[in-house]
């Protein structure tokens, strides 16, 4: 076998098949690393994973490649940092921006018209409490405006919105860039879409939570470090935070499996608080699970590692 392919929930295990086929032999899981058990070597020398499985140290000597099937590669860099020498590694920059960043207005326009609660109250057809507001003419405030970015950008502006941008590098023609000091009590709404580095760590601290506008909504579709769930929990508490959307969260790689096996006595206290908020909509890293971006994953993946098993180096390699 050349390549075991982790994390394939069941459409992505099914394109994978297809585009695998006759290419070169594999294998294939839903689980993370950490839930298909422990061994001393990895099933085959290449192995692709998403951003939830924990690689054993004893693999790195056994690796020639590692592909990670997703836009973020954080993971990776702590990887490399860990193991010299390290496998090749690379990740996925181009499938899904589009889709992610739908998903933030999915979460968004949900909260906006309290979704969660009308579905709740359909049983009644009472609408006592359902108020919800408009998208158009908010403001918007989108951290991190590289491909996903950009495409919030995009929508926001196609649904009305006054949008804003917090980027070290300013390439959307015509947004209005500033600092998020600057533009926190501006926002109506804040969207997350920047790369997660060891700079911005736990980025929204209970200080940046205090400059927002009081009421405003949080949507982090990037990588849950930036949104630590105990200040999320206390902001919703306190009313700082109006509305939270998250499909990213503090360390995955315990949480995903927690979840699956129902181990709830487990889970952080500030997330089964979040939980139970009706200010809040969490989903399980979803945001680039459509159709069509499930099809360009599964298609590039097979592009990267017949690059690898042809040349030596992927495609798109770790910056």
């Amino acid at each position: 076998m050349q390549v075991f392919f982790f994390e394939a929930f069941a459409e992505e295990d099914a394109a994978l098949r297809h585009f695998c086929q006759g290419r070169f032999t594999a294998d294939y899981s839903w689980c993370s690393i950490q839930e298909w058990g422990s061994s001393q070597r990895p099933p085959a020398p290449i192995i692709s994973i998403r951003t939830q499985s924990a690689i054993p140290d004893a693999w790195a000597a056994h690796l020639q490649g590692i592909l990670s099937r997703s836009t973020g590669y954080d993971h990776l860099l702590r990887y490399q940092k860990a193991h010299k020498p390290c496998p090749a590694l690379a990740y996925l920059p181009l499938y899904c921006h589009r889709a992610v960043a739908e998903q933030a207005f999915c979460l968004c326009m949900a909260l906006l018209r309290k979704l969660p609660k009308q579905i709740r109250q359909f049983k009644q057809f009472q609408r006592d409490n359902l108020s919800g507001m408009e998208i158009q003419g908010k403001n918007l405030l989108v951290l991190g405006v590289g491909n996903i970015g950009s495409e919030i950008v995009n929508i926001g502006r196609g649904l009305g919105m006054q949008v804003r941008g917090v980027d070290p590098l300013q390439k959307c023609p015509g947004l209005e860039y500033g600092s998020f000091e600057e533009n926190a009590a501006w926002a109506d709404i804040v969207m997350l879409a920047m790369n997660l580095n060891e700079a911005n760590q736990a980025y929204f601290n209970q200080e940046k939570i205090n400059m927002l506008k009081p009421g405003a909504m949080l949507i982090n579709v990037a990588r849950g470090e930036f949104t630590p769930l105990d200040v999320m929990a206390e902001a919703i508490n306190n009313g700082q935070l109006g509305a939270l959307g998250l499909d990213v969260y503090e360390d995955e790689t315990s949480l995903g499996p927690a979840l699956r096996s129902e181990t709830t006595l487990s889970l952080n206290t500030h997330l089964q608080a979040l939980m139970k908020s009706e200010q809040v909509i969490m989903t399980p890293h979803n945001a680039f699970n459509t159709i069509e971006a499930v099809q360009r994953k599964a298609e590039q993946s097979v592009q990267q590692i017949e690059a690898f098993l042809k040349n030596g180096r992927f495609i798109w390699q770790l910056p």
